[in-house]
């Protein structure tokens, strides 16, 4: 069996628990071979405990998994043959240069001392590390680290990969540095299940989404479906000048037909649109008054709308759960 059927990964009926804590309750999920799929949650979803089990680091209470066509349990040895896995935190030796880091997993997998140098300046190369492959690895930034995490889980040539939420604590240069790792990836024919937090993430790297919440699959479908679940656009309008921030709301009312709601505190004016017709209109009325402002855009729907529409509350973070899916780390 191998990964050259048509579905990579599939879940059927999960269940784990930590003592009284339902982390999985029943979850089902499936990954074409080749495609991304994106996990949507907040911390303690369940997401991190999907993907533990999905890797073979934890055994579900109940329900079954197969990856690459093996089954989680009972071939286990199979499925980390097939699989890389990237986690929150870097996993490698800050110790040891990068070029080592990456030619001790090669070695660890079984690779001739030539055939891990081999693998290793590959990756260097691949991962844009090639200048800092002989510094020690706590020396590098937390990009170039996350890169050569990436790079450690794809060492072993991997057809599935699983990335527990890559670019935590990234700024969004370094993000977009990953995403675009990411998507070379998907083009050379890697399977990706993709955890994360941010909406953004997902919907520029998923072909799919689902969205965990207190251990469910709560919705599922493209990004465009989930988001329009969600709600319509939202144009938000900031005055430079806070003196202004009435002024704008009524201008906005006038434009868009409907009363916006106003932050006072972050002196912004926001409002549900159905589409951008509305902007150009807002601008003229805006400048015909004379008043400046710093911010003016159509924003998509953010993770905690998605939340609020999809399950009725939004997406705080669940700090005892969290505690509990890391466990075992």
């Amino acid at each position: 069996m191998t990964t050259s059927h048509q579905v990579a990964i599939e879940a059927v009926g999960l269940v784990k628990k930590y003592g009284a804590t339902t982390a999985l309750a029943g979850v089902d999920l499936t990954v074409p071979t080749g495609t991304v799929l994106g996990v949507l949650g907040p911390n303690g979803a369940g997401k991190t405990t999907a993907v533990r089990i999905l890797g073979t680091l934890l055994q579900p209470d109940a329900g079954h998994a197969t990856v690459g066509g093996y089954d989680v349990v009972r071939e286990a040895g199979k499925v980390r043959e097939i699989i890389g896995l990237t986690g929150q935190y870097a996993s490698v030796d800050e110790d040891m240069s990068g070029r080592r880091n990456l030619a001790m997993i090669g070695r660890l997998l079984g690779y001739s001392r030539s055939q891990a140098k081999e693998r290793a300046d590959e990756l260097l190369e691949r991962f844009e590390l090639v200048d800092a492959g002989d510094r020690i690895a706590k020396t590098y930034s937390g990009g170039m680290r996350r890169r050569l995490d990436l790079a450690a889980s794809l060492v072993g040539h991997p057809s599935i990969l699983y990335l527990d939420e890559p670019t935590t604590g990234l700024d969004p240069h370094a993000r977009n540095g990953v995403w675009e790792t990411v998507r070379d990836l998907v083009l050379d024919g890697t399977t990706v299940l993709l955890t994360t937090q941010y909406l953004e993430e997902a919907d520029a790297l998923a072909d799919s989404l689902m969205v965990f919440d207190k251990g469910r699959v709560v919705a599922s479908g493209r990004p465009a479906e989930l988001k329009a679940q969600a709600g319509k656009q939202s144009l938000d309008v900031r005055p430079a000048e806070p003196a202004h921030l009435e002024r704008v709301a009524a201008i906005v009312t006038e434009a868009v037909g409907a009363r916006p709601s106003v932050d006072v505190v972050n002196t912004l004016v926001s409002v549900p649109v159905s589409d951008g017709t509305s902007m150009p209109v807002v601008v003229r009325r805006l400048d015909e008054a004379g008043i400046a402002v710093t911010e003016l855009s159509l924003r998509l729907p953010s993770l905690d709308e998605v939340f609020l529409a999809l399950t009725g509350h939004a997406a705080e973070e669940r700090p005892a759960d969290a505690v509990l899916e890391g466990a075992g780390r």
